[in-house]
């Protein structure tokens, strides 16, 4: 998953949560996103075009505070 922002993405199935951690270290959260909506996610090229694209302005989302290592 090579991406200039994106360090790792993960999805909760049973909550429908969408998790994405940016390069930055800023960690947000994508409510009731549909189960096919992240295997496309995962399976697109360009992950930051596909957020732009197809998550953000969509899906309601939460920034989740982390402490810094």
């Amino acid at each position: 998953m090579p991406s200039t922002v994106i360090a790792h993405i993960d999805y909760d199935v049973a909550k429908n949560l969408l998790t994405i951690k940016f390069v930055s270290g800023v960690v947000y959260e994508y409510l009731n996103v549909p189960e096919e909506v992240y295997n496309a996610f995962k399976q697109y090229r360009e992950k930051g075009v596909y957020l732009n694209r197809y998550i953000k302005g969509r899906f309601q989302f939460r920034r989740i505070e982390v402490k810094p290592d």
